[in-house]
């Protein structure tokens, strides 16, 4: 900084809540106190709808007769984060005579609650807090009534609703309100004074689920005269509670809730139906779902909103609710009618929350079961709560993370589909408002949905939506580890045999790939690719009704691209009914400028373009977005939550989505389901296979294999240990293995055990490569893996230990048949232990027999399995103890493990048959078709499914997980593990702790490893986290400094935005444990985190807390660094222009204090960068590692760190890698070089790529120029790796033909890639390898262009 430069400063931000509504405005004041006694109610309510109806109550009152006069003040919980607003909420309690809560299900805001009450509470002349977390609950005080022992009490209400959970799982609101449905008429009559006044807390429940003025007037006038002194009320004046049914049909327009659906169905269809002109026979019926508080308080006009919308568009509405938090009853009873006939098409829940349970706890696998039986779409919109309608409106995140948790991520788990936000909350009132074009959107979908059900097939317009990244001819149908159109020739298959109309078919995936593309070598600009639609400027401007706000971005129509200058171009082809087209790029990859913008542009005009022609002009009944993954749900707009001016919404419109997508990827399906309404249709992954050896490490190994028949052999054995040294370091070795002796060295000089110590690390480098998993091939969708591809991904379930199931690991299970422990083996492996090193290759191989002789019992002729044929039940059968055991026992016994017990092994291989049986299910055309049918795609979870095999089988609407239940105390354990050894890693590498580490937190890998990495940053922090009492993960406690036995290791986290958009609660977590531990009093030589925070705090004049802000990301609605995107294009000036797009992308801070918003904080995201002296990545499956995908380079702070430093030394790099049990943390360079060992350079990686043809082709140049990227981030790509690769596919003749022939656009970005590699100053090579690239280029380009 220059001497006459301002200091840094810290951008200011605003307060940040979304709740900035105020209790002034729930406040009543009487004004005739003559005659009166008064009293003073404060309520905290989760919702708003009772406050229309407490004021009214209120007001009565105060104008009534009685000899009482109510002051009142209500809170909504979220206002309770509000610091002025906090302390106004002591004040009122603290003369108030009765507190009433109710649904307080917010873990840090119940504990404000219990902190201001508790001290009050025997003041209070009375308590009532309704269903809420427990710790709440025990505040309840109604005389002698309380429930200070729930849980433990013996009380009559306690035996109940612990009898209640036993018989059926009733929530504790269920419980209560089937208490109040059993003993509605003998409450009253309950002697002594303890039932009476648990009859006083009963009934005050009862007026409070009736809801009305009316209602909620005798309960306060009930209370006071009970419980507050001096009251005078009479008897009269206190009415019975007025309700209506627990459950029920109800509808604006009908006099009356009908309890029968017959009923309903005569007076809608005879009465009401003939008055507003649906004409019965031909109307689709809508279901609706409604909150019974909402219709008892009169707090129903967006519900009244929606109904009318969906009958002045003609169809019928069946609209449902219950007296509980469960729906399952409700929809078995009035959508299906007494001939178990389902009477609706589709339907939409608008309390926003899970079927079954709400807010509290949810029984997600029987809504499930309630939805599949029902089988039709099912919506879970979404009405505002913590938000007024203009605070989410001006909110870049959309709606709050609370409610995001709670009323997206919840219902997600039971299938619901398409969060639209479609009402808010008049802020002075607290009444629901309808929000007019989202009620017209969800209409609009919900009927569009219905109406696939009823339209025959043939009539169906499907338009299938493929991708091109980075947008070239050779990358058309780009998704991952799919073979694409493969897989589209498949369902169209599937779709013909279904009768819908696809046209003149063509007759292979290759033609139907050629007909698409025209021409495969074309460039994407010309006019060789298939050009479906030519729309004109005129056309495009009258059907896109956001056209004119692209020009601010892009300039007026048509622009120069998706355009030929006169027209836009929709590219694509028609066959039939089905539309396959291509789905165009953001646009600005090719644009610096717009590259280095913190927030990203607005689609171009051509983007707009082909979706108003899917939904205008093609007018598609659904859109198949096909593979993982395009740009549609990642342009600009709220993160959750969008408004009509959010441009996914604006894109995809009307139209139902429907996406592959593959299953180890849940976090970005979780994003397309969100912001573009996507109803996800999992795909398998192709099956993982252990990577081999080859070349020269092949035959290392078979010296390795030579040196352990020959040890002790002095002269043969020093001889082979001469050639296996020199064979490491024609393999490249030395860089792995420090201490790997020089070629001059003489072994017969070295000791036997020193001789076995060299081997044995050579060894253990050899086995790391072997057994490393790599995917082969692509995926066709529709197609199981055979038993050969069932085998790899069962050893690999097989080698986790699963205590949740009681199973133990098979590698464990065999290891102690030897009297070995698994984790002392792996050590000391790790470590080139000669012995463990083979005795973990035998049992390695054991795994893989046992396995093997299980799945062959299922196997059939052509290597496939249909059935799968139970070989363990009931253990070691009459016939196996006769024939020395279970093929799996014997398997076992050859492979040198006699000892293993047949009873040890049982529960873990009935295990695996039940996996197997998940792994060759196949679903994924017939969810697909399903889906067309307008039928209920049923969820499952996405994610690993080696770790988690219920990801199996495909076919499945993914889901994440809910937010607040990570890290789960196995993942805790899992990162101490990871983090210890870090650590110990760093001080042996430099002699002392590092003081701050940068880390990456990605979405996937969180919900792959239950908040795994999550977990590594608070362990650091030496923060654990502590669940709540209904077991969400949102409470943190410092670990003692002497129980820590280290000090405290500082942390920039980088959030990628996909984490952001999921885990936003999670990133309050983090910045909560960073100023936990930033404020802990402790030295700062012991405390890292307080020490950097002293200083920036110091620096940026402001306080410590605000200086302990190490949280960042995106800003909102925008996703990565670009880093990926510059250089995939190419024509990047230097590193300084990637280093300033990740500052300036990636510097959004949050601060937990000020919650609902990302602040640009670039100055202490550079301050924070330049203390780190460690950066940090995790690697949790063998799907995805380093240079299969970009995300992890764009993510990498290395290079940025050092240009920051004021040393300018580069950081050490790590990775973290638990892909197998036996879990490891590697250098950067050393994971860099292992994957280009097991992918790029090995032959059974890139053959199995070349026999998927033009997509495999494209796979491969993918992995080069991600290996380039690190070169660019981290610097930490060894020479070799670029050699090696020129000589395996440029400097072998028939391989660079083979390359040029499958996809010459392909090659010649990898001729380009090594001349990029070169000139960058990241590959030195001799002038003759760069001659042979330079005539390489200019062939592969005449043949493009057709010379």
């Amino acid at each position: 900084m220059a001497v006459t430069d301002a200091p840094p400063k810290i951008d200011s931000m605003s307060s940040g809540m979304f709740t900035s509504s105020s209790p002034d405005t729930k406040r009543v004041i009487p004004t005739n106190m003559e005659g009166k006694t008064k009293f003073k109610i404060v309520y905290v309510v989760l919702e708003s709808q009772y406050q229309s109806s407490l004021t009214k109550a209120c007001n009565a009152i105060n104008e009534g007769k009685e000899g009482v006069a109510v002051e009142a003040v209500g809170y909504l919980l979220e206002e309770l984060r509000n610091p002025e607003v906090f302390k106004q909420f002591q004040n009122d309690v603290a003369d108030a005579n009765i507190f009433i809560g109710s649904l307080i299900f917010v873990q840090e805001l119940a504990d404000k609650v219990v902190e201001v009450v508790t001290p009050q509470r025997e003041r209070l002349d009375a308590v009532l807090i309704f269903p809420s977390m427990p710790e709440v609950m025990r505040l309840n005080k109604v005389g002698s009534f309380s429930m200070k022992n729930l849980g433990q009490s013996n009380s009559v209400i306690g035996e109940f609703m612990k009898k209640k959970k036993k018989e059926d799982g009733s929530s504790f609101e269920e419980g209560m309100l089937k208490l109040l449905r059993t003993l509605p008429k003998v409450l009253k009559f309950l002697p002594s004074d303890k039932a009476k006044d648990a009859r006083s807390f009963m009934m005050s429940f009862q007026y409070w689920l009736g809801g009305s003025p009316d209602n909620l007037e005798s309960m306060l006038l009930m209370l006071a005269k009970e419980f507050v002194a001096g009251s005078d009320i009479s008897d009269g004046s206190i009415a019975e509670p007025t309700l209506i049914p627990d459950k029920g049909i109800w509808h604006p327009m009908a006099n009356q809730v009908f309890e029968d659906v017959t009923e309903y169905n005569k007076w809608y269809d005879k009465e009401h139906a003939i008055r507003t002109g649906i004409d019965v026979k031909t109307a689709p019926t809508v279901g609706i779902i409604l909150q019974k508080s909402h219709i008892n308080t009169k707090d129903e006009c967006h519900y009244i909103a929606m109904i009318s919308e969906l009958e002045a568009r003609g169809a019928r509405v069946v609209c449902i609710y219950s007296g509980g938090l469960d729906f399952s009853g409700p929809i078995d009873e009035y959508f299906i009618d007494a001939q178990r006939r389902v009477q609706v098409d589709s339907v939409i829940n608008l309390t926003g929350f899970a079927l079954v349970g709400g807010p509290a706890s949810q029984d997600h696998p029987k809504a499930i079961k309630t939805l599949q039986n029902l089988n039709v779409p099912y919506i879970c919109a979404v009405p505002l709560v913590f938000q007024s309608f203009e605070e989410w409106q001006s909110s870049e995140l959309g709606l709050h993370p609370i409610q995001v948790a709670l009323q997206v991520s919840l219902p997600e788990i039971d299938g619901a589909i398409e969060p639209i936000i479609f009402a808010g909350r008049e802020g002075n009132t607290g009444r629901s408002v309808p929000l007019a074009d989202r009620v017209e959107l969800l209409a609009s979908r919900a009927l569009k949905w219905a109406r696939l059900r009823d339209k025959k097939n043939a009539e169906k317009n499907i338009a299938i939506t493929v991708f091109s990244f980075p947008p070239d001819k050779g990358n058309v149908g780009t998704a991952a580890y799919l073979d694409v159109f493969g897989s589209i020739f498949a369902v169209m298959k599937e779709m013909k045999k279904k009768g819908f109309d696809v046209g003149d078919m063509p007759a292979t995936a290759e033609e139907l790939m050629e007909s698409i593309l025209h021409d495969v070598t074309a460039q994407l600009s010309s006019p060789e690719l298939n050009v479906a639609y030519k729309m004109t400027v005129a056309e495009y401007e009258e059907k896109c009704p956001y056209a004119k706000d692209l020009e601010a971005n892009w300039g007026p129509a048509p622009g120069h691209l998706n355009s030929d200058g006169k027209d836009l171009l929709v590219y694509g082809k028609k066959m039939g009914n089905v539309f396959i087209g291509v789905q165009p790029s953001f646009g600005y990859e090719g644009d610096p400028m717009r590259l280095l913008f913190s927030k990203s542009a607005s689609p171009h005009h051509g983007f707009a373009a082909y979706y108003t022609y899917v939904d205008k002009i093609f007018d598609a009944d659904a859109v198949l977005h096909f593979g993982t993954h395009g740009s549609l749900e990642f342009m600009p707009g709220k993160q959750v939550g969008m408004s009509g001016l959010c441009y996914p919404d604006r894109l995809i419109s009307q139209t139902p989505n429907l996406y592959y997508y593959a299953a180890n990827n849940p976090s970005e399906a979780t994003i397309a389901k969100r912001r573009s309404y996507a109803s996800t249709i999992s795909y398998l992954t192709p099956p993982a296979e252990n990577a081999g050896l080859y070349k020269g490490l092949k035959e290392l190994g078979e010296l390795v294999s030579s040196y352990k028949t020959l040890r002790e052999n002095e002269q043969r054995g020093s001889a082979i240990v001469s050639s296996i040294v020199a064979a490491a370091y024609t393999c490249n070795l030395d860089k792995d293995i420090k201490d790997l002796p020089d070629l001059e060295a003489n072994p017969r000089e070295f000791s036997i055990d020193r001789r076995d110590d060299i081997v044995g690390k050579v060894y253990q480098r050899l086995m790391e490569i072997e057994s490393r998993l790599l995917p082969c091939g692509l995926h066709t969708i529709g197609v199981p893996p055979s038993a050969e591809e069932a085998i790899a991904t069962l050893v690999n379930i097989a080698g986790i230990d699963r205590p949740e199931e009681n199973i133990r690991a098979l590698p464990r299970i065999i290891a102690e048949s030897v009297g070995r422990d698994v984790e002392d083996l792996y050590r000391n492996a790790n470590n080139g232990v000669l012995a463990d090193v083979e005795l973990l290759r035998q049992v390695t191989l054991a795994s893989r027999a046992a396995v093997r002789a299980m799945v062959s019992q299922s196997t059939d002729g052509n290597g496939r399995i249909t059935t799968v044929s139970p070989l363990m039940k009931g253990g070691m059968n009459f016939f196996n103890s006769m024939t020395g055991g279970s093929p799996v026992k014997k398997a076992l016994s050859d492979a040198g493990f006699p000892k293993v017990n047949e009873l040890d092994i049982t529960p873990l291989f009935e295990y695996l048959e039940f996996c197997l049986k998940q792994v060759v299910a196949d679903n994924e055309v017939g969810g697909l078709m399903e889906a067309l049918e307008g039928k209920f795609i049923t969820p499952g979870p996405g994610g690993d499914p080696i770790r988690n095999p219920d990801v199996l089988p495909t076919g499945k609407n993914m889901h994440g997980l809910d937010p607040q239940s990570i890290p789960t105390n196995a993942a805790v354990d899992v990162a101490l593990v990871v983090v210890d050894r870090l650590l110990e890693r760093m001080k042996a590498d430099s002699g002392s702790f590092p003081e701050s580490v940068a880390f990456t937190l990605w979405g996937t890998d969180n919900i792959k490893t239950y908040g795994e990495s999550l977990a590594q940053v608070l362990m650091l922090l030496g923060v654990r986290p502590v669940p709540d009492s209904i077991g969400r993960v949102n409470k943190l406690e410092l670990i003692p400094l002497e129980k820590l036995g280290r000090p405290r290791v500082d942390v920039v986290v980088t959030c990628s935005g996909v984490f952001r958009d999921l885990f936003i609660n999670q990133m309050n977590l983090l910045d909560r444990a960073v100023k936990m531990a930033a404020e802990a009093d402790e030295p700062p030589e012991m405390n890292f985190v307080r020490a950097h925070a002293l200083e920036q705090a110091k620096e940026f004049k402001v306080s410590i807390r605000e200086a302990a802000t190490r949280v960042f990301s995106n800003a909102a609605g925008s996703y990565s660094a670009n880093v990926g995107l510059t250089l995939e294009n190419g024509g990047w000036e230097d590193e300084k222009q990637l280093q300033d797009q990740f500052l300036n992308r990636k510097g959004y801070a949050y601060n937990a204090d000020k919650p609902g918003q990302l602040d640009l904080q670039t100055d202490l995201f550079k301050a924070s960068l330049k203390t780190v002296d460690l950066t940090f990545q995790n690697l949790d499956s063998s799907e995805i590692s380093l240079t299969d995908v970009s995300h992890y380079f764009d993510s990498d702070p290395t290079k940025v760190v050092s240009t920051l430093r004021d040393d300018k030394k580069k950081p050490s790099s790590f990775i973290a890698d638990t892909t197998t049990a036996n879990a490891q943390v590697r250098t950067l360079s050393e994971t860099v070089r292992l994957d280009a060992r097991t992918k790029l350079l090995n032959p059974k990686f890139y053959e199995g790529m070349l026999s998927s043809g033009y997509e495999g082709a494209r796979e491969i140049t993918k992995r080069l120029k991600n290996t380039m990227g690190w070169s660019a981030t981290s610097g930490e790509v060894d020479n070799f790796i670029y050699e090696d690769a020129n000589e395996t596919f440029i400097k072998d003749e028939s391989m660079r033909k083979r390359m040029l022939e499958t996809n010459p656009n392909a090659f010649r970005d990898m001729v380009t890639t090594f001349l990029e590699a070169n000139g960058r100053g990241y590959w030195d090579t001799s002038d003759d390898n760069l001659e042979l690239l330079q005539e390489l280029y200019q062939e592969v380009e005449d043949k493009i262009e057709g010379v």
